[in-house]
């Protein structure tokens, strides 16, 4: 039987008397790469923002490797040096170097040695093809550059789970293929627990194992990417799909 890595149960985020996440349901296998699909202003981002501690929920329950959440700000903070979350805004330091935005986490959270830590962080910027670039400042990076960073500056504190969010939404469509491909990689060889958001459907079909369908904050359908491409369970899903060009 598969370890369970996360589980979701009954989770309400509403705005006043407007619903965000309507009873929200599922789990997460360890290993398992599950994507979340819809429409815009389904709710995907908002419903991973909370698995983080970004967005507060007013009700359900979210467990993270056996132990439930309790939702205060300094569990958050323990919590998030095991959930690592990548943006579609990179949200990197401007004034600080490549190095030294990456090492921030592992050095002054984790208090990890600085000379492992910064060895490592070569180690993972020649994975990303940017060792080169190590004392550069973001702003001397292109958008696709960015995006690579902000992955190493989330694998430098060991996360034992992975969510991207639309990493490649503002990137240039030649600079998309080279951050799939790294979480291909993650997926591939690392074998990394990930909930990926995106709407480049080739690629969630390429590494989803399971796809999770939202639409107006609820779940539609949860089932196997295979199931998912090749026979939607609902006309919306299918409807959506047929939206897409892939």
């Amino acid at each position: 039987m598969a370890e369970q890595i996360l589980q979701v149960e009954h989770l309400e985020k509403y705005y006043q008397k407007k619903y965000v996440l309507h009873d929200i349901n599922f789990h997460v296998d360890k290993g398992e790469v599950v994507t979340l699909l819809g429409p815009s202003g389904s709710g995907k981002s908002t419903l991973i923002r909370c698995l983080n501690g970004l967005e507060e929920y007013q009700q359900g329950t979210i467990t993270f490797e056996g132990e439930q959440i309790n939702p205060t700000e300094k569990n958050w903070q323990q919590i998030r040096q095991k959930i690592g979350m990548v943006f579609q805004s990179y949200d990197l330091f401007p004034n600080l170097t490549v190095m030294d935005n990456i090492l921030l986490g592992p050095t002054k959270v984790q208090k990890q040695d600085k000379f492992a830590a910064k060895k490592e962080a070569l180690d993972l910027l020649e994975r990303v093809g940017l060792e080169d670039y190590a004392n550069a400042y973001p702003r001397e990076l292109s958008g696709g550059q960015k995006q690579r960073v902000a992955i190493v500056r989330a694998l430098a504190l060991h996360p034992d789970f992975m969510l991207f969010d639309e990493v490649t939404a503002s990137l240039d469509p030649e600079m998309v293929r080279g951050i799939l491909n790294i979480i291909q990689d993650l997926a591939d060889v690392d074998h990394m627990t990930m909930i990926v958001v995106t709407h480049e459907m080739n690629f969630a079909q390429q590494i989803a194992d399971r796809v999770i369908f939202l639409e107006d904050g609820h779940i539609l359908e949860q089932t196997p990417s295979k199931q998912f491409f090749s026979a939607t369970q609902t006309k919306r899903a299918q409807a959506f799909l047929d939206s897409m060009d892939f």
